[in-house]
């Protein structure tokens, strides 16, 4: 395989510009949202004191997965020693820590004290991660994990584009593969820690988030390179481009494993089979419909359709295929998230509990456009400073043609 030549993208053109201008203008949306929230307070969303993470939580928790998984393509060629993918790890890298970078936005300003960020950390950081709290506390570790990885892939990255220090990128790559399944895995364990949620508490969503991060993040990563490298007028060969399409029709179907897994340990709970499980499936609700029309049946049947059968070899099909597994993944979460919040918690097992505040009843949730477009704004974040960052540093290969990165390539 022929050494790759980087270079930054150009970033001249009007396409460039209007790219950019479309994208603030979404990330403007979203911050005047979130300050409009900050001042009318959560009563104009649909949040209530019974749904306290809304449409924004499933944006960032989203975003957040994703960028474990948007390493993938590094720690292969790294740490599994597949060279093919070696070229494309700059780029594999940088969308990590942007993708990170969007998901932590939206939870900044959703928290609703943005402006406490600084002095918040500062002051109670070290008594909040004294070993009697922290070892208590799933968030605590996350502080952690989600500013580690930054620091970690930021370093790797910084020994893979200087030359003087290629020899530590290995080692920095392992550090950089294991943080990251350490970071996916404390995302997975808010939720399955939290017992009193019959939605969440199973261990099962620890590893199930580290198989669903390596779908969300594939998918994000084949909507920036396909695209950049068409618009660029870069060469895109048909070998990077065809183990793409089937390591994510490979990585869907094994979140589809796990979700099968999780759903059927569920019915065998007759508890939750009872409550929970029929609520989320089988509800005739928001949350069944996401259910079965987006996290199964365009989230995952149809990309597992597009990536993996013989007769779906065009790259307008993989394009397809990662963004129904972005609207799949979107939907599991809000699923996940808010379907689990809506469910009343059994506070008294064994009793029926009634009140005239709506004890036991199904909490109701419809999400205002200001939380949309604060969700949205982390994806426009995101996509603004990976094509920022291509626009200063040289993180993509000027060719990625087959004779370049195939040896048995023959013409």
């Amino acid at each position: 395989m022929k050494t790759p030549r980087y270079t930054e993208i150009e970033g001249r053109s009007p396409g460039f510009f209007a790219l950019m201008a479309v994208l603030i203008a979404i990330i403007g949306a979203g911050v005047i949202s979130a300050f409009i929230m900050h001042g009318e307070g959560h009563i104009i969303t649909g949040m209530t004191n019974r749904i306290v993470w809304g449409t924004p939580h499933v944006f960032a928790v989203f975003l957040i997965v994703a960028a474990s998984g948007a390493l993938n393509v590094a720690s292969i060629a790294s740490v599994f020693g597949r060279t093919v993918y070696k070229p494309l790890s700059p780029l594999s890298m940088v969308l990590s820590m942007t993708i990170l970078a969007g998901g932590l936005v939206i939870l900044i300003l959703d928290l609703g004290r943005p402006e406490h960020l600084l002095d918040v950390p500062l002051t109670q950081f070290l008594y909040n991660t004294m070993p009697e709290r922290w070892t208590h506390s799933v968030f605590g570790w996350n502080f952690i994990l989600y500013t580690g990885f930054m620091f970690i892939v930021g370093i790797y990255l910084w020994f893979t584009l200087v030359k003087r220090h290629n020899k530590y990128a290995k080692t920095a790559s392992m550090v950089a593969f294991l943080w990251r399944l350490a970071l996916t895995t404390g995302t997975g364990l808010i939720f399955g820690f939290l017992v009193a949620r019959e939605a969440y508490d199973a261990a099962i969503l620890a590893p199930m988030f580290v198989v669903l991060s390596f779908a969300y993040g594939l998918a994000l990563f084949c909507l920036v390179l396909i695209p950049a490298y068409a618009w660029t007028g870069r060469e895109l060969g048909d070998v990077i481009v065809n183990r793409l399409r089937k390591l994510l029709g490979i990585f869907v179907a094994a979140a589809l494993y796990f979700v099968i897994i999780l759903n059927l340990t569920n019915f065998y709970s007759a508890a939750k089979a009872d409550g929970i499980q029929n609520f989320l499936l089988f509800g005739g609700n928001s949350y069944s419909q996401a259910f079965w029309i987006g996290q199964i049946l365009l989230g995952t049947l149809a990309p597992l359709a597009l990536t993996l059968l013989p007769g779906f070899k065009s790259r307008g099909a993989l394009i397809i295929a990662s963004l129904l597994v972005v609207i799949g993944g979107l939907s599991q979460m809000y699923v996940t998230i808010i379907g689990g919040q809506a469910f009343p918690m059994d506070m008294f097992p064994g009793k029926i509990v009634e009140s005239v505040i709506g004890d036991g009843a199904i909490a109701e949730y419809s999400a205002s456009l200001y939380e949309i477009l604060l969700g949205l704004s982390g994806i426009a974040i995101t996509l603004f400073l990976a094509v920022f960052a291509m626009n200063v540093l040289r993180i993509l290969p000027e060719s990625l043609a087959d004779k370049d990165i195939d040896p048995h390539h023959s013409a």
